[in-house]
């Protein structure tokens, strides 16, 4: 493995952020509440929008119509979620270091960051709401299964 990556992660989880949300009674449970109930809120409203470009929902309206209201919610979704999922890394990196679960997750992730860059440059609509679908359910799953795999 990459020693200088384990080392990185051996000192985040060192700092005193990450031991104060580690050790804390309740800290790591909240953020990791809301880090869960964004991705849920997120991918769900990324979904309907997968949903409606495959002709499956709001099929009376256009594209665009459905699109525009959501972008900003999806970001904001995203933002929060990914300021949770900083947070929790920070205090779990030394672990999640050497966790396949987590390993794989963060490749959905970047899947996922690849697909909408297809989707905003033009690329197969069709295929990409396919795609989103598909990686935001695998990135919900290996959510879960970090805490099972080691």
């Amino acid at each position: 493995m990459l020693s200088w990556l384990l080392a990185a992660c051996q000192w985040l989880a060192a700092t005193p952020l990450g031991t104060g949300i580690r050790e804390s009674d309740n800290l790591f449970s909240v953020i990791e509440t809301i880090h869960v109930l964004d991705i849920a809120g997120t991918a769900g409203v990324i979904a309907i929008v997968d949903l409606r470009l495959l002709g499956m929902l709001f099929s009376q309206s256009e594209v665009p119509e459905v699109l525009s209201p959501l972008v900003k919610v999806a970001w904001f979704g995203f933002a929060l979620m990914a300021a949770s999922g900083l947070l929790l890394f920070g205090a779990e990196a030394a672990d999640l270091y050497a966790n396949p679960a987590f390993r794989w997750k963060m490749l959905a992730i970047i899947a996922l960051g690849l697909n909408q860059w297809i989707f905003h440059t033009g690329g197969p609509r069709v295929l990409a709401a396919v795609l989103s679908l598909g990686l935001w359910l695998t990135v919900i799953v290996l959510g879960r299964a970090i805490a099972y795999v080691s």
